[in-house]
């Protein structure tokens, strides 16, 4: 008698005892890659349990041993994940020809839920809130990045606030994300990355669109749907009514006041160009924490005497002008004079940039965007044939979208 596909096996029924020891309680969830249940456990005193079965719709018996193999490969590094605010992976196991994971139950609320509660009170959540919010995530992120595990379905249905607890939870580390794309290759040497192609997992609207379209995500993807999320909670719409339909820009400032500060840490985190965007959890966090401090501004009725002493170190001279740089219109930073103060036109002259002086830039950019930084300096030279040194930093540090970045890499050409 032939065994039944994954996909033909039915719900497993209230009552249920799975592997001498799980009773199935009640279906939370299904979708293409499986079900997850409500359980106890018989061995811990009928401790809550989820028990998610891996079933892809449409997988047959002949592709059901690689998805196994990954199976229990994937379930080994989530065994790795120990935080407080991710669910523990309990166990992995196979019965009946069913693939079971079994994690920490999570009792409380999610994220889209409590925003409906706070709408039914007439509000959203306010600016301090998810300033908040995103500090108490951003941290969890920082930690499944650096075990190389993007998490791509970051949305507030993922994200849970547990009854009595402070701390926001991360959840649904569902595996089948991980190795969803294993028909893109059959061969025995297949190898699955966690950065790089992946399957086309996520959430559309919340998803970047390199993910949605192609596959690929990288730390900044998580970065972007987290950046959704928070403007979904301060405008409580739905991420296709905050985005225009031609355009595709983001219009959500349009629904909501926040601080400029905090708008224009989103705006990083909802860059379109995965090389603009925020790379790392701490990067958004460093911006975070420089919201609300005060700036030096310089009235003209202030005597240069009883200026900050601050004011005339180079570093914050050099800062100053990264900041103008940043808050002028793109088209007039750099525009090169083309007549003098008598009106008598001058010839330009070509660029006399070192070759040493290039390469040093390219080393000291790549550091803060990667190997598109060659790329960039060569399009930067091909665009301006006779710009000068000064020039030539400004436009390259454009390229750097973190503020404090930006900075430093200016800082080290001058160091």
């Amino acid at each position: 008698m032939m065994s039944q596909s994954p996909m033909t096996r039915p719900e497993i029924a209230a009552g249920t005892l799975i592997d001498n020891r799980y009773i199935i309680q009640k279906l939370l969830g299904q979708g293409g890659l499986g079900r997850t249940y409500l359980a106890f456990d018989t061995r811990r005193f009928n401790e809550a349990c989820v028990l998610k079965e891996f079933a892809p719709i449409g997988t047959g018996e002949s592709g059901l041993e690689q998805y196994r193999n990954l199976f229990k490969r994937e379930a080994k590094i989530l065994h790795q994940l120990q935080h407080p605010q991710i669910p523990k992976f309990l166990a992995c196991f196979e019965g009946d020809g069913r693939l079971f994971l079994v994690q920490e139950y999570v009792d409380g609320k999610t994220y889209s839920r409590l925003l409906g509660e706070l709408q039914r009170q007439g509000r959203n959540f306010s600016e301090d809130e998810v300033i908040q919010w995103l500090k108490n995530l951003l941290p969890v992120l920082e930690y499944v990045h650096q075990h190389n595990i993007i998490h791509r379905d970051i949305s507030p249905d993922n994200i849970m606030l547990p009854d009595g607890k402070d701390l926001p939870v991360l959840i649904d580390f569902g595996v089948g994300k991980q190795i969803a794309d294993i028909n893109e290759g059959r061969s025995s040497n297949h190898q699955v990355t966690f950065v790089g192609k992946m399957s086309l997992v996520g959430k559309v609207g919340y998803a970047p669109r390199e993910q949605i379209s192609l596959g690929l995500c990288s730390p900044s993807s998580d970065l972007y749907a987290l950046g959704v999320t928070a403007i979904v909670l301060l405008t409580a719409r739905d991420p296709s009514l905050l985005m225009d339909q031609y355009s595709l820009e983001w219009n959500w400032r349009d629904y909501t006041y926040v601080t400029d500060g905090f708008a224009q840490v989103l705006d990083c985190m909802l860059e379109d160009r995965p090389n603009k965007r925020y790379q790392t959890a701490s990067e958004v966090l460093r911006d975070l924490g420089h919201i609300g401090e005060p700036e030096v501004t310089m009235s003209s009725e202030i005597m240069v005497d009883d200026l900050p002493a601050t004011v005339f170190n180079p570093e914050f001279q050099a800062m100053s002008v990264i900041s103008e740089s940043y808050n002028q219109p793109e088209e007039t930073i750099f525009s090169l004079p083309t007549s003098p103060p008598n009106g008598r036109r001058i010839e330009q002259q070509q660029s006399s940039l070192q070759p040493a002086f290039i390469k040093h830039c390219q080393q000291e950019l790549a550091y803060h965007i990667g190997p598109m930084a060659n790329l960039i300096i060569e399009e930067i030279l091909a665009h301006n044939p006779y710009i000068s040194a000064d020039q030539f930093i400004e436009l390259v540090t454009k390229e750097i979208p973190n503020f404090q970045a930006a900075f430093e890499f200016k800082k080290s050409l001058f160091s």
